[in-house]
Protein backbone atom coordinates (compact mmCIF):
# COMPACT_ATOMS: atom_id res chain seq x y z
CA UNK A 1 0.00 0.00 0.00
CA UNK A 2 1.25 3.58 -0.91
CA UNK A 3 2.08 5.58 1.82
CA UNK A 4 -0.16 8.45 0.15
CA UNK A 5 -3.26 5.70 0.32
CA UNK A 6 -2.38 4.71 4.17
CA UNK A 7 -2.32 8.81 4.65
CA UNK A 8 -5.31 8.93 3.11
CA UNK A 9 -7.04 6.01 4.81
CA UNK A 10 -5.63 7.10 8.61
CA UNK A 11 -7.55 10.60 8.00
CA UNK A 12 -10.93 8.97 6.66
CA UNK A 13 -10.95 6.84 9.60
CA UNK A 14 -12.70 3.70 11.08
CA UNK A 15 -15.91 3.32 12.97
CA UNK A 16 -15.47 2.18 16.54
CA UNK A 17 -16.94 -0.74 16.48
CA UNK A 18 -16.26 -4.16 13.81
CA UNK A 19 -19.52 -4.82 11.81
CA UNK A 20 -19.97 -7.76 9.28
CA UNK A 21 -22.89 -6.50 7.90
CA UNK A 22 -26.08 -9.60 7.79
CA UNK A 23 -27.54 -10.72 3.97
CA UNK A 24 -29.58 -8.00 2.10
CA UNK A 25 -33.01 -9.32 1.80
CA UNK A 26 -35.49 -8.73 -1.09
CA UNK A 27 -38.03 -6.45 -0.90
CA UNK A 28 -39.79 -6.22 -4.13
CA UNK A 29 -39.53 -6.18 -7.83
CA UNK A 30 -40.59 -4.01 -11.02
CA UNK A 31 -41.26 -4.70 -14.42
CA UNK A 32 -40.84 -1.76 -16.72
CA UNK A 33 -40.90 -1.39 -20.73
CA UNK A 34 -36.86 -1.37 -20.70
CA UNK A 35 -35.38 -2.36 -17.67
CA UNK A 36 -36.22 -4.64 -14.51
CA UNK A 37 -35.26 -3.16 -11.05
CA UNK A 38 -35.23 -4.98 -7.50
CA UNK A 39 -35.04 -3.25 -4.43
CA UNK A 40 -33.55 -4.61 -1.53
CA UNK A 41 -33.05 -3.72 2.71
CA UNK A 42 -29.48 -3.99 2.82
CA UNK A 43 -27.95 -3.59 6.47
CA UNK A 44 -25.24 -1.16 6.91
CA UNK A 45 -24.60 -0.97 10.77
CA UNK A 46 -25.77 -2.43 13.85
CA UNK A 47 -29.50 -1.75 13.74
CA UNK A 48 -29.54 0.27 10.31
CA UNK A 49 -30.14 -0.87 6.81
CA UNK A 50 -30.00 1.04 3.81
CA UNK A 51 -32.47 0.62 0.95
CA UNK A 52 -30.67 -0.47 -2.20
CA UNK A 53 -31.68 -0.60 -5.72
CA UNK A 54 -30.54 -2.54 -8.24
CA UNK A 55 -31.21 -2.34 -12.09
CA UNK A 56 -31.07 -4.31 -15.06
CA UNK A 57 -30.82 -4.28 -18.85
CA UNK A 58 -34.12 -6.45 -20.35
CA UNK A 59 -32.58 -9.79 -21.22
CA UNK A 60 -29.49 -10.53 -19.92
CA UNK A 61 -28.11 -13.21 -22.15
CA UNK A 62 -24.27 -12.94 -20.18
CA UNK A 63 -22.96 -11.16 -17.45
CA UNK A 64 -23.11 -7.37 -17.94
CA UNK A 65 -20.45 -4.67 -16.72
CA UNK A 66 -21.70 -2.42 -14.25
CA UNK A 67 -22.05 0.54 -12.85
CA UNK A 68 -22.74 2.00 -9.16
CA UNK A 69 -24.56 5.31 -8.59
CA UNK A 70 -24.36 6.84 -5.04
CA UNK A 71 -26.59 9.41 -4.34
CA UNK A 72 -29.57 10.90 -1.99
CA UNK A 73 -31.95 8.16 -2.46
CA UNK A 74 -32.08 5.48 -5.31
CA UNK A 75 -35.31 6.67 -6.76
CA UNK A 76 -33.52 10.59 -7.85
CA UNK A 77 -31.41 8.69 -9.76
CA UNK A 78 -34.24 6.85 -11.89
CA UNK A 79 -36.14 10.38 -11.91
CA UNK A 80 -39.52 8.56 -10.79
CA UNK A 81 -41.18 6.80 -7.96
CA UNK A 82 -40.81 3.17 -9.38
CA UNK A 83 -44.42 2.32 -7.24
CA UNK A 84 -46.62 5.15 -8.15
CA UNK A 85 -44.61 6.44 -11.40
CA UNK A 86 -44.71 10.11 -10.18
CA UNK A 87 -41.52 11.90 -11.79
CA UNK A 88 -39.54 13.35 -9.69
CA UNK A 89 -38.78 16.97 -11.59
CA UNK A 90 -35.86 17.94 -9.12
CA UNK A 91 -33.71 15.06 -10.60
CA UNK A 92 -34.94 15.54 -14.53
CA UNK A 93 -31.61 15.46 -16.49
CA UNK A 94 -29.34 13.70 -13.89
CA UNK A 95 -30.88 10.58 -13.32
CA UNK A 96 -27.94 8.63 -13.98
CA UNK A 97 -29.06 5.04 -13.55
CA UNK A 98 -31.58 5.12 -15.26
CA UNK A 99 -29.58 6.70 -18.47
CA UNK A 100 -26.67 4.07 -17.80
CA UNK A 101 -29.12 0.82 -17.85
CA UNK A 102 -30.40 2.12 -21.32
CA UNK A 103 -26.74 1.87 -22.39
CA UNK A 104 -26.66 -1.77 -20.96
CA UNK A 105 -25.37 -1.45 -17.54
CA UNK A 106 -26.40 -3.27 -14.37
CA UNK A 107 -26.62 -0.65 -11.95
CA UNK A 108 -26.95 -0.04 -7.89
CA UNK A 109 -27.85 3.01 -5.96
CA UNK A 110 -28.85 3.60 -2.29
CA UNK A 111 -29.62 5.47 0.29
CA UNK A 112 -26.83 7.70 1.68
CA UNK A 113 -26.83 7.71 5.52
CA UNK A 114 -28.45 10.97 6.36
CA UNK A 115 -31.60 8.56 5.89
CA UNK A 116 -30.38 5.78 7.50
CA UNK A 117 -28.00 6.58 10.44
CA UNK A 118 -30.26 8.58 12.28
CA UNK A 119 -34.26 7.96 12.93
CA UNK A 120 -36.05 11.57 12.03
CA UNK A 121 -39.63 12.28 11.08
CA UNK A 122 -38.61 14.97 8.49
CA UNK A 123 -38.65 14.92 4.96
CA UNK A 124 -35.82 12.79 3.60
CA UNK A 125 -35.21 16.48 1.51
CA UNK A 126 -34.43 18.07 4.72
CA UNK A 127 -31.09 19.01 5.14
CA UNK A 128 -31.71 19.38 8.60
CA UNK A 129 -31.38 15.25 8.50
CA UNK A 130 -27.85 15.72 7.45
CA UNK A 131 -26.66 18.08 10.63
CA UNK A 132 -28.45 15.45 13.14
CA UNK A 133 -26.95 12.45 11.19
CA UNK A 134 -23.25 13.32 11.56
CA UNK A 135 -24.13 15.07 15.26
CA UNK A 136 -25.11 11.22 15.70
CA UNK A 137 -22.24 9.67 13.72
CA UNK A 138 -19.07 11.27 15.36
CA UNK A 139 -20.36 10.67 18.63
CA UNK A 140 -20.85 7.00 18.13
CA UNK A 141 -17.77 7.19 16.21
CA UNK A 142 -15.49 10.08 17.09
CA UNK A 143 -12.50 7.94 14.65
CA UNK A 144 -14.65 8.26 11.70
CA UNK A 145 -15.19 10.98 9.06
CA UNK A 146 -18.70 11.45 7.67
CA UNK A 147 -16.43 10.81 4.52
CA UNK A 148 -15.42 7.49 5.92
CA UNK A 149 -19.41 6.62 6.36
CA UNK A 150 -20.34 7.88 2.85
CA UNK A 151 -17.50 5.42 1.15
CA UNK A 152 -18.21 2.48 3.18
CA UNK A 153 -22.26 2.72 2.59
CA UNK A 154 -21.08 2.95 -1.23
CA UNK A 155 -18.65 0.05 -0.90
CA UNK A 156 -21.61 -1.86 0.73
CA UNK A 157 -23.46 -1.18 -3.28
CA UNK A 158 -20.10 -2.39 -4.81
CA UNK A 159 -20.53 -5.73 -2.60
CA UNK A 160 -23.75 -6.00 -4.10
CA UNK A 161 -22.91 -5.35 -7.48
CA UNK A 162 -20.07 -8.15 -7.45
CA UNK A 163 -22.15 -10.91 -5.85
CA UNK A 164 -24.56 -10.79 -8.37
CA UNK A 165 -24.52 -13.39 -11.07
CA UNK A 166 -25.56 -11.06 -14.01
CA UNK A 167 -22.47 -8.59 -13.26
CA UNK A 168 -19.20 -8.76 -14.37
CA UNK A 169 -17.36 -8.17 -11.51
CA UNK A 170 -14.29 -7.60 -13.49
CA UNK A 171 -15.89 -4.29 -15.16
CA UNK A 172 -17.70 -2.26 -12.34
CA UNK A 173 -17.67 1.81 -12.57
CA UNK A 174 -18.98 4.23 -10.84
CA UNK A 175 -20.69 7.68 -11.22
CA UNK A 176 -22.62 10.29 -9.38
CA UNK A 177 -23.25 14.15 -9.49
CA UNK A 178 -22.70 16.62 -6.64
CA UNK A 179 -22.81 14.46 -3.71
CA UNK A 180 -22.66 11.52 -5.90
CA UNK A 181 -19.52 12.82 -7.56
CA UNK A 182 -17.96 13.14 -4.11
CA UNK A 183 -18.87 9.46 -3.38
CA UNK A 184 -18.07 8.36 -6.63
CA UNK A 185 -14.73 10.01 -6.35
CA UNK A 186 -13.60 8.86 -3.21
CA UNK A 187 -14.98 5.39 -3.32
CA UNK A 188 -13.46 5.02 -6.70
CA UNK A 189 -9.92 6.32 -5.16
CA UNK A 190 -10.33 3.79 -2.42
CA UNK A 191 -11.68 0.63 -3.72
CA UNK A 192 -9.69 -1.02 -6.06
CA UNK A 193 -13.10 -2.77 -7.51
CA UNK A 194 -13.85 0.21 -9.46
CA UNK A 195 -11.84 0.30 -13.00
CA UNK A 196 -13.28 3.77 -14.00
CA UNK A 197 -14.75 6.75 -12.25
CA UNK A 198 -17.20 9.66 -13.59
CA UNK A 199 -18.24 12.45 -11.14
CA UNK A 200 -19.91 15.79 -11.90
CA UNK A 201 -19.70 18.76 -10.05
CA UNK A 202 -18.72 18.04 -6.74
CA UNK A 203 -15.67 20.10 -5.73
CA UNK A 204 -12.29 18.98 -6.08
CA UNK A 205 -10.48 22.28 -4.17
CA UNK A 206 -11.19 21.99 -0.49
CA UNK A 207 -12.41 25.85 -0.94
CA UNK A 208 -14.91 24.79 -4.32
CA UNK A 209 -17.24 23.73 -2.53
CA UNK A 210 -18.67 22.48 1.32
CA UNK A 211 -16.43 19.77 2.69
CA UNK A 212 -16.28 21.54 6.09
CA UNK A 213 -19.46 20.62 6.31
CA UNK A 214 -19.62 17.84 9.52
CA UNK A 215 -21.37 15.51 7.40
CA UNK A 216 -18.10 15.27 5.06
CA UNK A 217 -15.30 16.19 6.92
CA UNK A 218 -16.11 19.32 9.34
CA UNK A 219 -13.03 21.23 10.90
CA UNK A 220 -10.60 18.18 9.88
CA UNK A 221 -10.46 19.42 6.77
CA UNK A 222 -7.64 22.21 8.41
CA UNK A 223 -5.67 19.17 9.53
CA UNK A 224 -5.65 17.80 5.97
CA UNK A 225 -4.76 20.84 4.30
CA UNK A 226 -1.98 21.31 7.28
CA UNK A 227 -0.62 17.46 6.44
CA UNK A 228 -0.29 19.33 2.73
CA UNK A 229 -3.33 16.60 1.45
CA UNK A 230 -5.51 17.75 -1.37
CA UNK A 231 -7.45 15.43 -3.81
CA UNK A 232 -4.72 15.11 -6.56
CA UNK A 233 -2.98 13.27 -3.72
CA UNK A 234 -6.08 11.14 -2.90
CA UNK A 235 -6.41 10.72 -7.08
CA UNK A 236 -2.98 9.31 -7.49
CA UNK A 237 -3.31 7.21 -4.70
CA UNK A 238 -5.96 5.01 -7.20
CA UNK A 239 -3.04 4.11 -8.70
CA UNK A 240 -3.77 6.07 -12.05
CA UNK A 241 -7.69 4.68 -12.36
CA UNK A 242 -9.06 7.03 -15.62
CA UNK A 243 -11.36 9.79 -14.37
CA UNK A 244 -13.24 12.04 -16.07
CA UNK A 245 -15.22 15.20 -14.30
CA UNK A 246 -17.88 17.31 -15.52
CA UNK A 247 -17.28 20.91 -14.54
CA UNK A 248 -19.83 23.55 -14.38
CA UNK A 249 -19.84 25.50 -11.32
CA UNK A 250 -18.41 24.08 -8.14
CA UNK A 251 -15.86 22.35 -10.44
CA UNK A 252 -14.31 24.61 -12.97
CA UNK A 253 -10.53 24.42 -14.88
CA UNK A 254 -8.72 25.01 -12.25
CA UNK A 255 -9.58 21.21 -10.77
CA UNK A 256 -8.10 19.93 -13.89
CA UNK A 257 -4.76 21.52 -13.05
CA UNK A 258 -5.68 19.76 -9.73
CA UNK A 259 -6.34 16.38 -11.36
CA UNK A 260 -2.58 16.93 -13.91
CA UNK A 261 -1.09 17.11 -10.78
CA UNK A 262 -1.76 13.56 -9.26
CA UNK A 263 1.56 11.44 -9.51
CA UNK A 264 0.77 7.98 -11.72
CA UNK A 265 -0.19 9.93 -14.56
CA UNK A 266 1.28 10.36 -18.02
CA UNK A 267 0.34 13.39 -21.21
CA UNK A 268 -1.53 11.12 -23.55
CA UNK A 269 -2.18 8.21 -22.16
CA UNK A 270 -6.38 8.74 -22.29
CA UNK A 271 -7.15 8.34 -18.10
CA UNK A 272 -8.54 11.70 -18.01
CA UNK A 273 -11.60 13.11 -19.27
CA UNK A 274 -12.55 17.17 -18.58
CA UNK A 275 -15.60 18.71 -19.54
CA UNK A 276 -16.14 22.07 -18.21
CA UNK A 277 -19.45 23.11 -19.98
CA UNK A 278 -19.98 26.03 -17.64
CA UNK A 279 -23.73 26.19 -17.59
CA UNK A 280 -24.17 25.72 -13.77
CA UNK A 281 -24.19 23.09 -11.10
CA UNK A 282 -26.48 20.57 -13.61
CA UNK A 283 -24.90 18.99 -16.40
CA UNK A 284 -26.30 19.23 -19.64
CA UNK A 285 -27.08 16.30 -21.67
CA UNK A 286 -24.25 16.10 -24.23
CA UNK A 287 -21.73 16.50 -21.47
CA UNK A 288 -23.50 13.27 -19.85
CA UNK A 289 -23.28 11.32 -23.13
CA UNK A 290 -19.35 12.37 -23.22
CA UNK A 291 -18.99 11.00 -19.39
CA UNK A 292 -20.93 7.67 -20.34
CA UNK A 293 -19.04 6.95 -23.30
CA UNK A 294 -15.97 7.52 -21.59
CA UNK A 295 -17.12 4.87 -19.41
CA UNK A 296 -17.88 2.34 -21.90
CA UNK A 297 -14.25 3.37 -23.09
CA UNK A 298 -13.00 2.04 -19.86
CA UNK A 299 -15.90 -0.82 -19.22
CA UNK A 300 -17.04 -2.30 -22.41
Amino acid sequence: MSTAREQWLRAIGKPSCDYTPDPMTLITRYDFPDFDAELYSQPNGPGTAQRLMMVFPKRIAAPCPAVAVPFYFPEAMLGFEPDTGEMLPMYAGIEMMLHLVRRGYVCASADSYHLTYYESTRERGEFARWREAAAALRQDHPGWSGVGKLIADTQLVIDALCADERVDAESIGIAGHSLGGKMAFYTGCVDERVKVILSSDFGMGWDQTNWRDKWYWGSQVDELIADGMDHSGLLGASGGKPMALLAGEADDDSSFEMMRRAPGYTPGDGKFLFINHATGHRPPAWALREGYDFLDRWLK
